[in-house]
């Protein structure tokens, strides 16, 4: 619906005379509804004078995927919270259409469950915490209604309404956190005793912005008891008292800022001290260019194939690229793949690199689906097979794990597993789908690793799914949920709302890297901007990183988020994370080690360059699609100016204080 509504936009004046269609009118133009809710617009086409026009064609089209609206009847579906954006376009046969707008904000539905953390089992008579209640939709959607606390024995355990806990006495205690008449309860027993023992370690530390120090305590009862089981309370201060770090309820402790920070564990009355001193991370290093293909078509997605002769390179356009970069120096186009399609995104090769697949939008005879190419020449791949069956309406992205193809389907937003073990014959073996709504359902992005699927689900969140890793008994033609994180959009993003109004935003991409997955947002603005960059809409988006050690219960643990840009395709290599951020160019970021908090204010952001020259569709306005890194050579494709080949600078140590 989007292209065919580009289409009508771009449409040239007609010959005749103009449409007496002035102004289209919307009703109601703004309105709420709750998730999985409906509501019936109605339009009028208007002349000059107000007056309805006879014969106007009226269609309504919804921009964003928070929701859908029938294009001849104007119902609307509300299914993700959000906004679901309304364009109706009315016209007569042979006219300019006119158009009109309803802008629909749907908010999450009611409060199904309450979440308590911290939920301690055993605490010492005197401890002192505050817990906090977050309340969530049936959908997993959190929403911001007061929770209030209480506690069936105040005697024991006494607790403010908002989470303020005191243990006062030996016994047991049943805590009750609820908003209306849902609740969630969590029973506390509280210990006796007298701490003896109690101290810090380490004691103290010196360590870099961005490291993490895993704090603990040495703590013994009078009489010899060990207590280290039992919850301390965790604070800090800082010095200068502008310092930003943090410290969680396990006592891991990190600083986004330099200084000296003392960290304090309260335990049953007593408090012991760490003092950790922080210097500043100093990683930057630079980017050296070793060549340059610029393109006679905006470019998409890189894929290097195993053999390093050759790279192909997909655009938003009806061809796959095959160039020759065994000399990253002189890379040259050697062949090409033509293809019916508007987008060619996603490229990838099976890992012996005899077969290829590439994914296809926008087909003039409406079959999309993936086409198979034969690369067992690197340099000159040829089309032997597609697989449009089940998926001709979009594939926006495909990942190739073995000799399966795992790829997003545009017209039902549901991952679909194509068994390419006979490349000729591509048949379809599995699929697996969100269930929340079917309006505004999209999956956008699939990773798929060690038998385990990582999702980009925009609305949905990260979707983990077993698809032969064996932890929930899944397979590829039998995928099995395992977890799913789920965060907030809105709140997120807030500020793009604020200032410029929120409309396509999403889970964009996913990458597993060790212990961690990187999840990658992508987010425009509902106003068009047209400045100095040459035209490119603004972007943007933040990375987050989420710790999936105990892949049951992932936890988001990190974040990073540029202040100029988005955070659109990326790449990790070893300690490094390569990131494509559209107007703000390739961006580099450290990612070693444990990570927690702000990892753009700690200082990890290594290098940056901007992938713009007076060459390509679109000289000198950088929008960086993505990076590939094979053998320490970034390929880097940027949609207006072409293919850039790079390479970070060695690490070196920094002489400076």
């Amino acid at each position: 619906m989007l292209l065919l509504l580009a289409a009508l936009l771009q449409q040239p004046a007609p010959a005749r005379a103009a449409s007496p269609i002035v102004t289209v009118e919307v009703t109601p133009a703004t309105a709420e509804l709750g998730v999985g809710q409906t509501l019936q617009l109605s339009a009028r086409a208007l002349d000059k004078d107000g007056k309805p026009v006879p014969g106007a064609q009226l269609r309504y089209f919804a921009d964003g995927s928070e929701g859908s609206v029938g294009e001849e009847t104007g119902l609307v579906t509300a299914g993700y919270q959000g906004y679901v954006r309304i364009t109706v376009v009315a016209g007569l046969p042979g006219t300019r259409p006119a158009f009109g707008e309803a802008t629909i904000r749907v908010l999450p539905a009611p409060v199904a469950r309450v979440d308590i953390a911290p939920k301690p089992a055993k605490l010492l008579a005197g401890t002192r915490l505050t817990l906090q209640g977050t309340p969530y939709s049936g959908q997993n959607d959190r929403r911001t209604d007061a929770v209030t606390f209480t506690s069936s024995d105040p005697k024991v355990v006494s607790i403010t309404p908002d989470g303020r806990l005191t243990a006062n006495a030996a016994g047991r205690a049943t805590l009750t956190a609820e908003v209306g008449k849902v609740k969630a309860t969590h029973v506390v027993q509280v210990v006796g005793g007298t701490v003896g023992k109690f101290a810090v370690a380490p004691a103290q530390a010196a360590v870099r912005t961005g490291d993490v120090v895993r704090l603990g305590v040495e703590a013994k009862l009078l009489g010899g008891q060990d207590a280290r089981e039992l919850p301390v309370r965790w604070a800090l201060a800082a010095l200068p008292a502008g310092g930003v770090a943090q410290v969680d309820d396990e006592g891991a402790f990190v600083a986004e800022t330099p200084g000296k920070y003392t960290v304090t564990a309260t335990l049953g009355g007593r408090t012991a001290d760490a003092v950790v001193t922080v210097t500043p991370r100093r990683v930057g290093r630079g980017m050296e260019v070793l060549g340059r293909v610029p393109l006679a078509f905006q470019a998409a997605e890189v894929w290097v194939h195993p053999s390093g002769k050759c790279a192909y390179q997909s655009t938003i356009a009806d061809r796959v690229y095959a160039i020759d970069v065994s000399t990253p120096g002189s890379p040259r186009i050697v062949d090409s793949m033509l293809t019916d399609a508007r987008l060619v995104n996603d490229v990838m090769t099976t890992a012996d690199g005899r077969y290829g697949v590439f994914s296809r939008e926008g087909a003039s005879n409406r079959k999309n689906g993936i086409a198979i190419f034969d690369a067992s020449d690197p340099c000159h791949p040829k089309v032997i097979s597609e697989y449009t069956a089940t998926v001709s309406g979009g594939v926006h992205s495909s990942f190739v794990y073995e000799n399966r193809v795992y790829l997003t389907d545009d017209a039902t937003g549901s991952l679909r597993v194509i068994d390419i073990i006979n490349p000729y014959e591509p048949r379809e073996v599995g699929r697996w789908q969100a269930e929340q709504s079917e309006a505004g359902r999209y999956v956008h992005d699939v990773d798929v690793q060690d038998g385990l699927a990582y999702l980009s689900y925009w609305n949905d969140g990260l979707i983990i799914l077993d698809v032969g890793n064996g932890v929930k008994g899944g397979s590829p033609s039998n995928p099995r949920f395992v977890a799913q994180v789920k965060y907030d959009l809105n709140e997120v993003y807030a500020r793009v709302d604020q200032y410029y109004g929120l409309a396509a935003r999403g889970t964009h991409t996913a990458w597993r890297k060790g212990k961690y997955v990187f999840v990658g947002d992508e987010v425009y603005a509902a106003k068009p901007h047209k400045g100095l960059d040459g035209g490119n809409d603004l972007t943007w988006g933040r990375l987050h990183v989420i710790d999936v050690s105990d892949l049951t219960k992932p936890k988001m643990v990190a974040w990073y988020e540029p202040t100029d840009a988005g955070v659109h395709n990326i790449w990790a290599a070893g300690d490094t994370l390569y990131i494509g951020s559209y107007q703000g160019g390739v961006r580099a970021l450290d990612i070693s080690g444990e990570l927690r908090g702000d990892l753009l204010r700690q200082g990890r952001e290594m290098a940056w360059s901007f992938t713009a020259d007076d060459k390509g569709v679109k000289p000198r306005a950088t929008f960086t699609w993505g990076v590939v890194v094979k053998d320490g050579v970034m390929y880097v494709p940027d949609i207006n100016t072409g293919l850039w080949i790079m390479k970070l600078e060695p690490k070196r140590e920094r002489l400076m204080p």
